[in-house]
């Protein structure tokens, strides 16, 4: 009998031939190259349960029913050119350690974990062009799109998003400005990333700001008390600081992002019930705040790493989800 080779996995030709009527049937393939892959779980149900799906985005997109989902929300990377790290290090109090810590005491710096992941490419443009045209058929028609960049490629992607959405489709730019970190004295010091946010169609979004976190007044001696208590809703400028190396949400996961970032998304673009996406979903906050906010999701990334720290971090917070990372490849 003859099989074909899918990770470490050997997988029966009469087998893979079901699937792939199945596949043709409900008309979900994957075409990549001279082979179609396929993840068992498209083939099913893919929205049953919250998922976690480990392999390449594109791949896995292709197996997600068109109009499903009402909320994606992307942080790709943002081809900084470098590798992307983040050590997770345990202090330990040492006479001869180097670290001076609380009422002086000298303190070890052990590391025991790091984490990483590349972070370039030679066209990071052609790269998100297919990944863009993927969430715009995956969104139902009120849904919406939040892409998180900075300002490296972010002017380059509004282009292309405009084109593939419609500039009609536009719907802000967000700016989340932090103040943490090395400041350049050689110009301004770069402080914000950019958050473009398009919809499906400008005429059916959803969009909830009484569900949004308020926040203080600039000035609130020039309002009402009652005003000043019950705080503002937020502007397009999002002042946040980020997640804190030494801080308790930290998961050890370089770029990782603050659960009240995606918090305040979540609650604005979607409901109770509804699909949320997240194709690049690094250290997994998304799926976390989606579970909390009664919210179903799929969390897809490559990196092993990442999905090791996803799975970790779901399972202390008592996320029931499913996690599907066997491949099976069928010739073209």
């Amino acid at each position: 009998m003859h099989t074909f080779f899918a990770h470490t996995q050997l997988v029966p030709v009469p087998i893979l031939a079901r699937f792939w009527h199945k596949c043709r049937t409900l008309q979900f393939g994957v075409f990549v190259t001279n082979l179609t892959c396929i993840l068992l779980s498209t083939i099913i149900n893919i929205v049953d349960t919250n998922q976690l799906l480990f392999g390449d985005n594109l791949e896995l997109l292709a197996g997600i029913e068109s109009k499903s989902v009402t909320l994606i929300y992307i942080d790709p990377p943002f081809n900084t050119g470098k590798v992307q790290s983040r050590a997770i290090n345990k202090m330990k109090k040492s006479k001869n350690g180097t670290h001076k810590g609380y009422l002086d005491e000298m303190y070890e710096k052990t590391e025991i974990a790091k984490y990483s992941y590349p972070d370039s490419f030679d066209d990071f443009i052609d790269f998100l062009i297919p990944r863009l045209k993927e969430a715009k058929r995956l969104l139902t028609d009120d849904g919406t799109l939040y892409l998180h960049l900075d300002y490296r490629e972010v002017h380059y992607a509004k282009v292309v998003a405009d084109a593939i959405f419609g500039r009609e489709n536009f719907l802000n730019e967000i700016i989340w400005a932090y103040d943490y970190g090395a400041k350049s004295k050689q110009k301004w010091p770069a402080k914000h990333d950019n958050i473009l946010v398009y919809v499906k169609d400008i005429n059916k979004y959803y969009f909830n700001s009484s569900k949004v976190d308020r926040e203080p007044y600039m000035a609130p001696s020039l309002v009402t008390a009652e005003k000043a208590k019950r705080g503002k809703l937020p502007t397009d400028v999002w002042w946040h600081t980020i997640v804190s190396p030494t801080g308790k949400e930290k998961t050890g996961y370089p770029t990782q992002k603050p659960v009240a970032i995606l918090r305040r998304i979540i609650n604005a673009s979607s409901e109770k019930g509804d699909l949320v996406l997240d194709f690049f979903a690094g250290s997994g906050t998304t799926g976390i705040v989606a579970a909390e906010l009664g919210r179903s999701f799929i969390c897809i990334d490559k990196n092993p790493e990442a999905i090791a720290i996803m799975k970790q971090r779901f399972d202390e917070a008592g996320v029931e989800y499913e996690i599907k990372e066997k491949y099976f490849a069928i010739p073209r």
